[in-house]
């Protein structure tokens, strides 16, 4: 994936997150896409910026990737 389209991802999970659980789509980002985030060069920081969120949730977006191998995303229905 590219950056334009890892950063499209998390700002549709992040503005259209449920009232109150905005950082943990950022961590569902980060759990779903820990593979490509991994295979990437591409900065935390870098990822919030094209997303429009404040690049210092870079840091959240780590704490998903390391939850990754943790967990698995349900489906929400």
């Amino acid at each position: 994936m590219t950056l334009n389209q890892l950063g499209a991802a998390l700002s549709n999970l992040y503005h259209n997150a449920p009232k109150g659980e905005a950082v943990a789509m950022i961590h569902l980002f980060g759990i779903k896409y820990a593979k490509e985030l991994q295979e990437n060069n591409f900065s935390k920081k870098e990822i919030a910026k094209a997303a429009n969120i404040p690049e210092s949730f870079g840091t959240e977006i780590s704490k998903g990737i390391k939850l990754a191998k943790y967990v698995t995303v349900k489906d929400s229905n």
